[in-house]
């Protein structure tokens, strides 16, 4: 925009009549005024640190302009609701490049805790005729011209309608694991050795109330997007057979992904992994195929992956490059390739811009696949048993501050038998151990992704997390012949030990359970084990690290914290179709440690498994009654108070109802 160009000659014409009067009457000699160097006017000794370090303001062109030692940027995009900044509610505010200065100007903060910023005192100097300055009329002078060019520059910021300089924005790297537990990763509890994703926490932010969409397509429709699934089109699977507009098995023309929005903004876009979000029939894909809700389609510049949402580990349905079906090479696991070819993006990546990075793992879901090396290292290790394995867990997570020792750790799911009556139990123990050794390499490829962004000195403004799709899962899979193909020794059967491509199994309820700890229930189901997952964020230039929230955040507020920190907007329309406004919150001020607002309350609904949080109050039913848990008090959800609470019950059910019939949930 050129609107701020016509502005320079505005604002340093200001400095200079300000200045002349402070000249006029002051002490300050020439050079303590506006000093011009290439055309930029610096405005200088306003305020400074109390240990004196100069905090001068520089106006220059966007292109030019640097935040100074001691701030990092931040980025307010333009109608961006209920977001405040230093205090000040900014929900007018659009995108900005300006510096904070003691609530003066927004919007950078300090890197660190920052020193109490105080007007240096000049009135005791002789001026250039002899005389002081009017104690009065001093501060008129220097609060009312600073705060000119203050509104000045706001304004600009506002007029502005593309982030700042490239190479100053953030990189985003989101990665999403499938069906993982919310105890299975080291930082929150886990035995399995993710030594990876544990730096990232180390030197993060771990969130203990992180919420996604149960289920891995709602989940993703709602992480790509920033809205409920239903809105996006995708309230329960991927089936091309239901008509209804929150059950279409794809990601309708109504919503924008945060590929299609970022790359309006400046940004690379790319996609390693498992997409989901699209019709896809494995007995016969062809004729059901929507293109237009493909990966490159709907924003992404480069994707490499499956349309589908489940298969080998060796041999993958429906793996493409780009727009085009392709096959498995030699020696080929899908989750190393996800990792390679996301390190592959990153290195070739135009280092003049920004990138969003989507890795997208299948990893740990079934069928257990994993490659012997992994296996081997996890031998003996699930002898104890899963009753043991969750009393641990649990204790380490108690330790680690993640769970409150008022909630107990929830019973042994009813349906699994005592460790210790379980037959087969060698069979039971080399199960979880092909399931940690997806885990395992995992965090090998995390690892991988890692070491490519330090490499080339990107780490230190990447902003990194990483969670889980849903929880664990209990599902038994059966059989040889399957929709993702023939498997020889297919099956969830004692006299099958998994983990070789032949053959095709889960491991089932009773290690999901364990999985979960310390909550109840699966995947699929809205208690807390189905829809709580760790969430780790990394980004050393914002996040102070070792941190841990209890704020309560969901997938949906991913796009409006992408928006923020990007400095993109979210547009009213796509394509010429109308888009269904946001439903997230940013949690950017989280990230950086300044207050964020909280949600009012969060929805849920699959396949009539359903419920609502507001506050610590928790409403959810499995298709039937409605139970009600003070989350706060009882967060493993063992004491329904429904019948103690009828009228909060009844008020939360019609709440839900409301939401229910806005959202497209039938």
């Amino acid at each position: 925009s050129n609107t701020e160009h016509h502005l320079y000659p505005v604002i340093i014409f200001s400095g200079i009549i300000i200045n002349f009067f402070l000249r006029l009457f002051d002490s300050s000699e020439i050079t303590d005024g506006i000093t011009q160097k290439k055309g930029t006017a610096k405005f200088k000794n306003f305020y400074t640190f109390d240990n004196g370090f100069d905090h001068s303001m520089i106006i220059s062109s966007r292109r030019a302009m640097k935040t100074p030692a001691g701030y990092k940027e931040v980025r307010q995009p333009a109608n961006t609701p209920h977001t405040m900044m230093n205090g000040n509610d900014m929900s007018t505010t659009t995108k900005p490049k300006v510096l904070l200065m003691n609530n003066l100007i927004t919007t950078a903060t300090a890197t660190a805790p920052t020193k109490e910023l105080k007007p240096v005192n000049r009135n005791t100097s002789p001026g250039l005729t002899g005389k002081t300055f009017p104690d009065l009329i001093r501060p008129v002078l220097q609060v009312g011209g600073l705060a000119g060019v203050g509104i000045a520059m706001s304004w600009l910021g506002g007029c502005a309608g593309e982030p700042a300089e490239d190479n100053e924005l953030p990189n985003i790297v989101i990665i999403m694991a499938d069906d993982l537990g919310y105890s299975d990763i080291g930082c929150y509890g886990g035995e399995i050795p993710t030594p990876n994703i544990d730096m990232l926490a180390e030197n993060g932010l771990r969130f203990t109330h992180f919420y996604n969409g149960g289920r891995s397509v709602p989940t993703r429709a709602a992480l790509l997007t920033g809205l409920y699934a239903h809105q996006a089109g995708a309230g329960a699977m991927v089936s091309p057979h239901d008509d209804r507009p929150g059950y279409r098995g794809r990601l309708n023309e109504s919503c924008a992904t945060f590929a299609e929005v970022l790359r309006k903004a400046g940004y690379q876009t790319f996609l390693s992994g498992k997409w989901h979000v699209t019709h896809f029939e494995y007995h016969d894909p062809e004729p059901t195929l929507h293109r237009n809700s493909w990966p490159v389609q709907r924003g992404f510049d480069r994707f490499f992956g499956t349309l589908a949402g489940a298969g080998s580990f060796f041999e993958p349905v429906s793996l493409m490059r780009d727009n085009e079906f392709i096959e498995p090479w030699e020696d080929f696991y899908y989750t190393d390739a996800i990792s390679q070819e996301a390190v592959s993006f990153i290195e070739n990546a135009d280092r003049d811009r920004p990138f969003l990075l989507y890795i997208s793992h299948v990893a740990p879901h079934w069928p257990l696949h994993a490659r012997e090396e992994h296996i081997r290292k996890f031998e003996g290790v699930y002898d104890i048993g899963w009753d043991r394995l969750r009393e641990e867990r649990y204790e380490r997570m108690a330790g680690m501050g993640l769970v409150q020792d008022h909630w107990p750790l929830s019973p042994r799911d009813k349906d699994v038998l005592p460790w210790e009556d379980a037959p087969d139990k060698d069979w039971e123990a080399h199960r979880m151990a092909v399931y940690a050794a997806q885990v395992y390499s995992m965090d090998l490829g995390i690892g991988q992704v890692v070491d490519v962004l330090r490499q080339h000195e990107l780490l230190e403004n990447t902003l990194i997390m990483f969670f889980s799709d849903n929880g664990a899962s209990h599902e038994v899979i059966q059989g040889t012949e399957t929709r993702h193909g023939y498997f020889e020794r297919g099956g969830t059967t004692p006299d099958i030990f998994p983990g070789a491509p032949d053959t095709y199994a889960s491991y089932g309820k009773p290690w999901a359970n364990a999985g979960n700890t310390p909550f109840r229930r699966y995947k699929r189901w809205m208690h807390e084990g189905g829809i709580a997952t760790p969430f780790v964020a990394h980004w050393p230039r914002v996040i102070e690290p070792g941190r841990i929230s209890h704020h309560v955040a969901h997938i949906i507020d991913l796009m409006p914290t992408f928006i923020q920190m990007s400095g993109a907007t979210y547009p009213a329309e796509l394509n010429g179709n109308r888009l269904t406004p946001l439903e997230g919150i940013s949690f950017l001020p989280l990230l950086q440690g300044r207050d964020q607002q909280e949600h009012e309350a969060l929805f849920w609904e699959h396949l009539g498994y359903r419920a609502m949080l507001a506050g610590h109050w928790k409403i959810v039913s499995e298709g039937g009654e409605w139970e009600l848990y003070n989350l706060a008090d009882d967060r493993t959800e063992l004491n329904n108070l429904a019948l103690q609470y009828p009228e909060r019950v009844k008020e939360m059910a019609a709440q839900w109802e409301e939401w229910a019939e806005r959202a497209n949930v039938q």
